[in-house]
């Protein structure tokens, strides 16, 4: 990094809206950071698996988890639910869902760029 950048998601350099929720992107630091915002009832295998169009949401994900809880099912089968204060780290084949009455916030470091495309 040689220069300042200072940035906010309320002027995202891009916004993708999709059923129950959004991906705001910023473009910083030579890299892009994504907040992804998910309404309760959204489910990756239906709001965006239909945009996607691959059986299990492909993108890799490293994430901070701001608010709500979210559902994260791997192919594996393995299984766990991600709260405030929480980092996950996701490689590709997974799908998650809300979990309650509160919607998820997280802040992605990778994999945001590319995500509901």
């Amino acid at each position: 990094m040689d220069k300042t950048e200072h940035k906010s998601f309320q002027a995202a350099d891009e916004t993708r809206e999709f059923p129950n929720g959004r991906a705001e992107i910023l473009n910083v630091g030579g890299g892009q950071v994504g907040r992804l915002v998910f309404q309760p009832g959204w489910r990756w295998s239906s709001d965006v698996k239909p945009i996607a169009g691959t059986a299990s949401c492909e993108a890799p994900h490293f994430q901070y988890h701001v608010s709500g809880r979210l559902a994260i099912r791997m192919d594996d089968g393995s299984e766990f639910t991600a709260g405030p204060g929480d980092i996950t780290v996701l490689p590709s084949g997974h799908d998650a869902w809300v979990v309650g009455d509160e919607p998820v916030v997280t802040v992605d470091w990778f994999g945001a760029g590319n995500y509901a495309r």
